[in-house]
């Protein structure tokens, strides 16, 4: 059975940082790209960063650029989500997700972690 676990939300102020953790269990997360995405209440979940198995290709949603940072540690079957400089409009539930070789998500996600930024 796969199981996605993240931690590390928390309430921030604006400017702060966090960091994310996404421990994998059930699969063998070298084998698969991953990514984070984000949902707040009433919209869409949205894409916030992807990276490739190898760890050497990464990409990043417009919004997130230059201030948060995805690396994974195969070793440990994790990925994390370095979130630098933080806004108000980060707020979300954050989860992470096993993509297929295309870049398309499995189905496969996290419980989710609640980021809260304050003004």
């Amino acid at each position: 059975q796969v199981q996605l676990v993240e931690s590390g939300g928390g309430l921030v102020q604006a400017g702060g940082s966090l960091r994310l953790s996404c421990v994998v269990n059930g699969r063998t997360v070298s084998s698969y790209p991953m990514a984070w995405f984000r949902q707040v209440p009433g919209k869409e979940r949205e894409f916030v960063t992807r990276i490739s198995r190898s760890g050497l290709s990464t990409e990043y949603a417009d919004s997130v650029k230059g201030r948060f940072t995805i690396s994974r540690d195969n070793a440990k079957n994790t990925v994390y989500l370095q979130m630098n400089s933080l806004k108000p409009e980060d707020t979300a539930v954050y989860y992470c997700g096993i993509l297929r070789t295309d870049w398309e998500p499995t189905g496969y996600w996290g419980q989710g972690t609640q980021v809260t930024v304050s003004s």
